[in-house]
């Protein structure tokens, strides 16, 4: 065991969950925050234990060629949400391909799969249309901006460099707002007071503005003066909303929303396709990349006429209206109620009819509608990271489709699905990983999977 509070040189082998630098100091494994593959250095110890060790970098010795300077403001790593933003972006992306081939070698046992380079980002900051600002009263000060890693510790910001760069704005208009209003502010162990999280949506291709205050009570004072400042400030600024959550739960927003200004709704596009998008929706938080990500899952599925479809944890939809756009006809399943409500919202404000959408439980619901005669020939599954569940596979199977699409957020679980699907006559032709959150580790794939011809 190494000693706490002492420094040791380590060499840093490998890169591991959360970013986090894996150094060995005479072969004992030591996991250091921001350190990066071959750097040489200097450890002080936080945490020992008989197998490993934790620190944190007191000097470092020899830097990684491929170490760049923080674009964020934050002197610390302190927020966890841009875990190797001091690795180049190049960089950044081959590791990322690195993870997904060795996640589908190592639990897959597949080596004949083509899996391409990771696509990523012409401009990898500003990317994310969807903002959650926790706040709290520490010791007298307001703090608004992300939790501490590890901890429900606030670190107050004044930019994101990964946000939109309208809630920088929105933030300090709502910071000098509940100070000169004395608005209070809730506080998770005495489960008193008012503001609890601020959430802001940015439509990338309309420019409209939602801002919502979620809050313990309906009413709060000077919100009439605030919409007035947010519309005079924020150019594109759309509606205002109060959501209520008075429950005691880490969940952020509440079920009931109180419209304060506007009808509390704003729209975006992904490609020509036009979403309504409320505080409750769930909507691809990088409207860049999430076309890149679904005009490759239309070309993986290589729709022709007369195709029907089967999307498959649809969803709001988004890749249901993409499918539909060449299928004559689309089964979407998902669990959720309000999603389902949004995906029929959704094709209907496309004119599109060919979607029948499902709610319930995918392994489920797929068996059920497949007994009662619902065919496809196509499947789309977009899982959550624990992946597809066993009686989902097997239904699709069953179903003898020509081409499974299979939109992944953790490689992980892609890789133990494929090994599942190819033991039953299905084989992955090709992996195509998209970075969709720069700067974290992260890493989304889509993989085309054929069925063998017997």
């Amino acid at each position: 065991m190494l000693e706490i509070g002492k420094k040791y040189e380590c060499k840093i082998v490998d890169i591991g969950q959360g970013g986090v630098g894996i150094g060995k100091y005479e072969g004992f494994t030591v996991f250091i925050d921001g350190a990066l593959l071959g750097e040489i250095v200097d450890v002080k110890i936080t945490k020992s234990k008989k197998k490993y060790a934790e620190g944190v970098i007191s000097k470092i010795k020899k830097a990684s060629e491929y170490r760049v300077e923080r674009v964020c403001p934050m002197k610390y790593r302190n927020c966890g949400g841009c875990q190797i933003q001091e690795l180049d972006y190049k960089k950044q992306l081959e590791i990322k391909t690195n993870q997904v081939k060795e996640d589908i070698k190592r639990i897959a046992g597949l080596e004949d799969i083509e899996i391409k380079d990771t696509i990523g980002m012409e401009k990898p900051f500003r990317y994310r249309n969807k903002a959650q600002f926790p706040v709290k009263m520490i010791d007298g000060k307001l703090k608004i901006g992300f939790y501490k890693k590890k901890s429900h510790d606030v670190i107050d910001i004044e930019k994101c460099v990964i946000q939109h760069e309208k809630n920088d704005e929105i933030i300090e208009i709502i910071r000098e707002y509940i100070i000169k209003n004395d608005v209070s502010v809730y506080d998770e162990k005495t489960h008193k007071g008012g503001i609890r999280h601020i959430v802001t949506k940015v439509g990338y291709a309309t420019d409209e503005v939602m801002v919502v205050l979620v809050s313990t009570t309906e009413k709060l004072p000077g919100t009439e003066a605030l919409v007035e400042e947010l519309k005079s400030k924020i150019d594109g600024f759309k509606t205002f909303v109060i959501n209520i959550n008075k429950e005691k739960t880490n969940v952020v927003l509440g079920r009931k929303n109180i419209n304060i200004y506007g009808d509390g709704k704003i729209t975006d596009y992904i490609g020509k396709l036009k979403f309504e998008i409320s505080p409750l929706s769930f909507f691809q938080v990088n409207p860049i990349q999430t076309e890149v990500l679904y005009n490759k899952a239309l070309e993986f599925a290589d729709i022709k006429e007369g195709d029907k479809v089967f999307d498959i944890y649809c969803g709001i939809g988004t890749i249901s209206l993409f499918l539909a756009q060449k299928a004559e006809k689309v089964y979407g399943v998902e669990i959720v109620p309000e999603a389902i409500d949004d995906a029929n919202k959704n094709a209907r404000l496309n004119n599109m009819d060919n979607l029948e959408f499902f709610v319930g439980k995918a392994e489920e619901v797929v068996p059920e509608i497949y007994k009662k005669g619902k065919r496809a020939n196509i499947v789309v599954v977009d899982p959550p990271r624990k992946g597809c569940d066993e009686k989902v596979l097997d239904t699709i199977v069953g179903m003898k489709p020509e081409r499974i699409v299979y939109v992944s957020c953790n490689p992980s679980t892609l890789a133990r699905d494929l090994k599942y699907l190819d033991e039953r006559g299905y084989q992955c032709q090709i992996v195509q990983p998209v970075d969709m959150f720069p700067h974290s580790i992260h890493v989304e794939c889509i993989a085309l999977i054929q069925r063998v011809k017997s």
